[in-house]
């Protein structure tokens, strides 16, 4: 069974983990009671001095007393052993608090430890309490400010569906009295104008009283003026905020002002046919904004109502400690407090979900609540045994082809003769791109087995969809799938070319597998993972536009991950060449190589992941107002300069190239190693409890912390390969570079680990456990 404390720390909201009942604290208060409690040794106390120590001819009557007495008051009122007391707070101004105080009865009044716990208690209860209550206010009030959101949304969608049905039967009848009206010889146009302005006039009345009603004022709508055109100027605004115009490819937030031209778009119905569409879009645009924001409430309420039944799962364990520690009944007493205080009696959360489940049942489910449920509240699935089946399958067969691959490539001397060099720098980086994807992909797998058997609420973290997020076995499955089928077309790949067949055409067998992991990867239909695969999608542009999207904890990490796997993209960049130089017919693999297009684009594709991630450090930097975020900038620019001049050493070897790489790298180095142990895992903390780590931890040996800082730092440095150059033949060092590239996934797959507990444990990152999103319609007053 696993021990409460761990369910607690698994279970805990980053955000919110400093207002959770300090479970652990309490836990040792109350064994200090215990130990205060326990009998000194006879050797330091003589007897003669306590009269109470060993056995009296009275014991046996004092224990036939005190078992009649618990008789007697276990079928009456039992003895009252404290008293909580509530009281009035007025020390914060208008806002009145209840404040707790336990006062103890003269069997605990002389034990200071006793004192001491229910002092602490008291304070770990109200600070509950104020945080309940604090946020059970801020979602009452966001839940009332989205009513009237979605009430002047209605009204809108009313007087458009009504005006569109005016139009409909105002064209026929205008049809009409046009022709009669060249009949009889009258002006053509001067009544049917006036007939339109005065509808125009009635409608933009309408919607104004409609919106009124809602509590939109408008400026200075007592003296309304017009343009030239006829049409009225407003103060209305419609915001569509960066969040949904980039879910919807958009760009930045793009805010509009209702004054004439937005009155054309928003309100009037041009006679254009573009009009109405743009009608459309605004309406729609602005129902998802509120449709995502009663979600976002939603998961907001279930986090607080969580929070309420995880800290009362608390008082109620560490009571039950404290009774049999003390061999009292006091639980009782304090629990019923507790239950009396206001994160618990309060039923306002619970009413408010029920009204969210309505609205959002009616409004955007069109009266199916299952349908409605499916996004308010996303249920995991089930592991199911043929994923892991499948894994044993794929693994077995991964092992046996590899070993084939290894038996065929040393009977052909690939990796020995001489003459095999254009296998190597043609078709070898091709197979390395998939054999570094497949290795990612089984640390992250690696990564997720760890994060779910510490507990560690990485789907929180990562703000994945908990019915659609990747776990351990469904990463290893893509993982071992991916290894297979790569072995497997090296394998025939070898095969071919030792049974005579053309090289021009079995050359195309790399070109083939990438063409068939592409369509995989975009295809529309939903198998193979694709909420996974359209995630992975979406996040790759997030990182390539980094300025223009708001940066979450997903998109940087994965930013991460891509400057780890700078030789991947450095194959692709020569995969790219081989099939578009059709280098695989001619095979003149110094084609590209040789080329002075792809010799400066590699030093754009070794910049790229390091820009992006620096661009992403000062959207953050725009976005929090937090200089650490530059700091954290000037990491990726010494990255950067520091890869620039390495490849610039590799092909002008002098010893001035020699210095500048040096210096170049060592500060790089050790900029990012004191990044990762200091920011990024929060160890090296000389004043932790733990000597050099930082006070909460994981896992419970530690020595495992100090050998992964000690292996990180070996990794780190692996540039030094590019000074010693330990390379004999072509064959061996694009071996060694592929062994040098798979060492920096592994060592990004371990430090992915210590990332993810940091963020865990302490929210490094300062992200919301809920996300409030900008709501559509507001007044422009509001904006001072």
């Amino acid at each position: 069974m696993v021990k409460f404390s761990k369910e607690l720390e698994a279970q805990l909201i980053p955000e919110w983990k400093d207002t959770f009942v300090n479970y652990c604290l309490l836990k040792k208060q109350i064994k200090k009671i215990k130990n205060s409690r326990k009998p000194k040794p006879a050797s330091h106390y003589p007897i003669a001095h306590h009269s109470d120590f060993g056995r009296s001819l009275f014991d046996p009557v004092r224990n036939l007393a005190r078992t009649l007495s618990d008789k007697l008051f276990s079928t009456s009122e039992k003895p009252e052993i404290l008293r909580v007391r509530r009281r009035k707070n007025t020390e914060n101004g208008d806002d009145v608090e209840e404040i707790y105080q336990t006062e103890l009865v003269q069997l605990f009044s002389e034990e200071d430890e006793v004192k001491v716990f229910f002092e602490r208690l008291d304070e770990e209860l109200n600070k509950v309490n104020l945080f309940h209550k604090s946020k059970e206010t801020e979602f009452l009030g966001r839940g009332e400010l989205l009513k009237k959101q979605l009430e002047i949304l209605a009204e809108l969608k009313q007087i458009l569906s009504d005006r569109k049905k005016r139009n409909q039967s105002g064209s026929n009848s205008h049809r009409s009295y046009s022709s009669s009206a060249r009949n009889s010889d009258f002006s053509a146009g001067s009544p049917g104008e006036l007939s339109e302005t005065q509808s125009e006039t009635s409608r933009t009345d309408e919607i104004i009283e409609a919106l009124e009603r809602n509590g939109v004022s408008f400026i200075n709508s007592a003296t309304r003026s017009k343009t030239k055109g006829g049409k009225p100027k407003m103060s209305l605004r419609v915001d569509i905020p960066d969040a949904v115009a980039g879910a919807d490819g958009g760009g930045p937030r793009s805010i509009a002002t209702a004054t004439s031209a937005l009155w054309e778009e928003l309100v009037n119905n041009p006679r254009s046919g573009g009009g109405d569409f743009i009608n459309r879009k605004k309406i729609q645009c602005a129902e998802k904004i509120i449709r995502s924001a009663y979600v976002e409430l939603y998961k907001g309420l279930g986090l607080l109502k969580t929070y309420s039944s995880l800290n009362m799962v608390a008082f109620t364990k560490i009571m039950k400690k404290f009774d049999k520690v003390s061999g009292q009944h006091a639980s009782s007493t304090y629990l019923k407090a507790v239950k009396r205080s206001q994160f618990i009696s309060s039923d306002k959360v619970v009413r408010l979900m029920d009204e969210v489940e309505s609205i959002f049942t009616k409004h955007f489910a069109n009266n199916d609540r299952k349908k409605a449920m499916k996004f308010l509240k996303p249920h995991h699935h089930k592991d199911s045994h043929m994923v892991t089946f499948f894994v044993g399958l794929f693994t077995g067969c991964f092992i046996s082809l590899f070993s084939i691959y290894i038996i065929l490539a040393h009977l052909s001397g690939i990796f020995t003769s001489g003459a095999q060099v254009s296998y190597m720098e043609t078709v070898y980086p091709v197979f390395s791109v998939f054999a570094l994807l497949s290795l990612h992909m089984f640390m992250y797998g690696c990564n997720l087995f760890m994060w779910k058997n510490t507990r560690i609420n990485y789907t929180f973290i990562f703000e994945f969809a908990p019915n659609t997020a990747l776990r351990y076995r469904d990463a290893f499955l893509m993982g071992t799938t991916f290894m297979t089928a790569v072995v497997a077309a090296m394998v025939i790949h070898l095969i071919l070319r030792a049974a005579g067949f053309s090289a021009s055409q079995v050359d195309t067998i790399p070109g083939i597998l990438l063409l068939i992991f592409i369509c995989v990867l975009i295809c529309p239909f939903d198998t193979f993972y694709r909420p996974t695969r359209f995630c992975f999608i979406r996040i790759l542009r997030n990182i390539v536009c980094s300025p223009f999207y708001k940066v979450l904890m997903v998109d940087f990490f994965m930013a991460d991950q891509l400057t780890s796997q700078i030789p991947l993209l450095r194959h692709i960049e020569s995969t790219g060449c081989y099939f578009m130089a059709q280098s695989f017919k001619t095979h003149e693999y110094n084609t590209c190589k040789n080329g002075r297009i792809y010799r400066e684009l590699a030093y754009l594709i070794s910049f790229s992941p390091y820009f992006w991630r620096a661009m992403q450090c000062i959207r953050r930097w725009w976005d929090e107002s937090n200089n650490d975020h530059l700091v954290n900038m000037g990491k990726y620019v010494s990255a950067m300069v520091a890869a620039g001049v390495r490849i610039t050493y590799a092909r002008e070897n002098n010893n001035f190239w020699l210095i500048v790489v040096l210096m170049s790298s060592v500060v790089a180095t050790l900029y990012q190693l004191y990044w990762d142990f200091v920011k990024d895992w929060g160890l090296l903390n000389p004043k932790s409890k733990n000597p050099w780590l930082r006070d909460n931890l994981i896992l419970k040996n530690k020595n495992f912390y100090y050998l992964s800082i000690a292996l990180n730092l070996v990794l780190r440095v692996a540039w030094i390969e590019t000074v010693v150059r330990f390379r004999v033949s072509p064959v061996q060092s694009h071996l060694l570079d592929f062994l040098l590239a798979s060492l920096e996934v592994i060592r990004r797959g371990h430090w992915n680990f210590y990332r993810v507990e940091n963020e865990h444990l302490n929210n490094v990152g300062h992200f919301r456990a809920v996300k409030t999103v900008p709501l559509p319609f507001r007044d422009m007053d509001s904006d001072g």
